[in-house]
């Protein structure tokens, strides 16, 4: 039986900052308003909040020039782009810091407009927005969390669904791979290990579509969205150990193959880890040690990749490009 679509209101509320510096630069906004209607919701609001180094615009004019034409690229997808000024200052310890209001901006943003909305997604991971979380429950919204790295155990489990952006098809783009290659035999996916033997196999799912019926998990539902994936212990990368496995916390980026166990089917290769405990740690850690190089690094890529991601998604505005064990036979199992 199909699944029915949804009339509700939705809003989406992304923190740029916080998203770009932890492992979502480059995300497909046009990828995330397709993902926020999946289900045939209507979209009300959306709303990006960035950085604004108003001193770095001032000298820099191919920081103005990218900056500016990231926003209109980002209204061309219908965002409402709010931009909050760098402030920088000198701390307790004579350390020179930096700092935005862009958290607390949009903090008050969703909660002021969540009486016209049902369902809303946040793309954050800081955990001070568990709070706003639960305001927003207690007024009858869905709310569902999206972020890649360093979002905080608080957040995920206050929320209604928590999705790693790395599993949503193509909101980061797998580089150098068409869109709608995503999921065909030689393409590269991401997912997670569901389900490990502890004889030397296991198997991954992944999303196949954006679609209605994410609570589907299992991929022999007719109206699951998801992929089951097989896949040998030989192809784990060495910084991932067997016993680690089951995990919903590792992410991989993986190869799709013919399966060599069972036909008609699909296999996992060349596995990468992407995101997870301790990769996560370590880029938190180099951040919170180089914030301001950070900034001015990211800001650099940022004009760069965004121009290029919209160039792609849409190939009539180029122009933005000024402005990423062998096994026994008896030993494999039905797929569970």
């Amino acid at each position: 039986m199909a699944i029915p679509l949804s009339n509700a209101r939705v809003g989406v509320f992304v923190d740029g900052q916080y998203i770009s510096l932890n492992g979502g630069h480059g995300m497909r906004y046009d990828v995330l308003r397709e993902f926020a209607t999946r289900d045939g919701a209507e979209v009300v609001r959306m709303s990006v909040y960035l950085a604004w180094d108003e001193d770095r615009a001032g000298e820099d004019h191919g920081y103005r020039r990218g900056q500016d034409n990231f926003a209109a690229t980002l209204r061309d997808f219908g965002y409402k782009v709010i931009r909050k000024k760098v402030r920088r200052f000198t701390d307790e310890s004579g350390n020179r810091a930096a700092s935005t209001k862009t958290d607390l901006a949009m903090a008050m943003d969703v909660l002021l407009q969540s009486e016209n909305l049902e369902r809303i997604l946040l793309l954050t991971g800081d955990e001070d927005f568990a709070d706003v979380v639960r305001v927003l429950q207690s007024r009858g919204c869905r709310v569902e969390v999206i972020g890649f790295d360093n979002v905080s155990q608080l957040i995920r489990s206050e929320a209604d669904m928590f999705m790693s952006g790395y599993l949503i098809p193509n909101l980061l783009p797998v580089p150098q791979q068409d869109r709608d290659a995503w999921g065909k035999i030689g393409s590269r996916v991401r997912g997670v290990c569901y389900n490990h033997s502890g004889k030397g196999y296991g198997f991954l799912r992944y999303v196949r579509e954006a679609a209605p019926g994410l609570w589907i998990t299992d991929s022999r539902h007719p109206d699951s969205p998801y992929e089951t994936v097989f896949f040998h212990d030989s192809q784990l990368p060495g910084n991932v150990a067997f016993h680690q496995l089951p995990s919903r916390e590792l992410i991989f980026e993986f190869d799709l193959t013919e399966s060599d166990r069972f036909e008609n089917d699909l296999q996992a290769v060349s596995l990468r880890l992407v995101s997870g405990v301790g990769r996560g740690r370590a880029q938190q850690g180099q951040r919170e040690g180089e914030q301001e190089d950070q900034w001015e690094e990211e800001d650099a890529e940022w004009e760069d990749d965004e121009e290029e991601a919209a160039a792609d998604s849409q190939p009539a505005e180029a122009d933005y490009e000024e402005g990423e064990e062998e096994l026994e036979e008896e030993e494999v199992p039905d797929r569970p």
